[in-house]
């Protein structure tokens, strides 16, 4: 399968790192270029978008909104933030009412400064956060501004130690495991992620996603083919070339164009047949579509 290029929308597993996905994608297609769009912790669930051969290269052109269903647990904060860490403390919240929660979710919504979790994958002098916090390194974690577009409570379960369910609409860098812990802390009674599943990000959902067991049954059957990688580009701009400048565009030349400078196209021949993505340049006087990736052989 050395030919294959596309995407394959992922619905990962628990306990299964990012970094695990794509390892059995390589060994189940036997292909060496795989690559993933917006890491999933292992201790979630959902659409992990997996690119094929070339269309890793489409990667940093994906859409980068994002959608959960996550469950926050009050009354006791984790080292991780979600259940997978070391409980840091424990406290009942029974006394704890769904209006509570929803007069405070006004807050996490819209452009919002956020700490990540001390075991995260952001990079702080160079190294990788969680594994400083793993040899026991003290470091300072920056804040940084990340976007809410929408937090809609799904369920309540009170108790001891009470439950919110919500659906949310994030761009990206956001942690739900943030949201989490920030929400318990502004609530005085402690909050950790209890669960988390990504129902859409980069443009795919989890209804059409697949397991790694339906994988491996299509491609046993011979009857797996990659997603065009087209579908994931939809939220871009199209452009279609005549036949000429097309062939002239695949052959890595730049074509004149009407349009701002600095624009990402997604660019298609007459035939609607994707051929890659192109970037407005200015060349003298004229704008001119400059290849980005060429999907197609010369």
């Amino acid at each position: 399968m050395a030919d294959l290029q596309g995407f394959l929308n992922l619905n990962k597993p628990l306990e299964w790192t990012s970094h695990d996905c794509v390892a059995r994608v390589r060994r189940v297609l036997h292909l060496k270029r795989v690559g993933h769009a917006g890491t999933l912790d292992p201790a979630a669930t959902g659409v992990l978008p997996i690119a094929l051969g070339r269309a890793t290269r489409l990667l940093q052109f994906l859409s980068s909104e994002k959608a959960y269903r996550g469950v926050i647990r009050f009354g006791m904060t984790t080292a991780t933030d979600d259940l997978e860490g070391e409980t840091l403390q424990v406290r009942s919240a029974s006394h704890l009412q769904l209006e509570h929660i929803a007069a405070l979710l006004p807050e996490f919504i819209g452009k919002i400064e956020q700490k990540p979790p001390y075991y995260s994958a952001i990079h702080v002098g160079g190294k990788r956060l969680y594994e400083r916090a793993r040899r026991g390194e003290v470091v300072e974690v920056p804040t940084r501004t990340v976007e809410v577009f929408g937090l809609d409570v799904l369920s309540w379960r009170p108790g001891e130690f009470p439950e919110v369910e919500l659906a949310i609409a994030c761009g990206p860098g956001t942690y739900i495991r943030s949201i989490a812990r920030d929400l318990g802390e502004r609530l005085n009674t402690g909050g950790t992620l209890a669960g988390l599943v990504r129902l859409q990000s980069s443009g795919f959902s989890l209804a059409n996603s697949l397991t790694i067991e339906e994988l491996e049954d299509l491609v046993k059957r011979e009857q797996f083919k990659p997603l065009d990688p087209s579908v994931a580009l939809t939220h871009l701009q199209a452009i279609a070339l005549g036949s000429e400048d097309a062939k002239r565009w695949s052959h890595g030349q730049r074509v004149p164009v009407a349009g701002n400078v600095d624009t990402v196209l997604r660019v298609d021949d007459q035939s609607g047949q994707f051929l890659g993505i192109g970037r407005i340049i200015q060349e003298q006087d004229t704008m001119v579509l400059a290849p980005q990736v060429v999907m197609l052989d010369s």
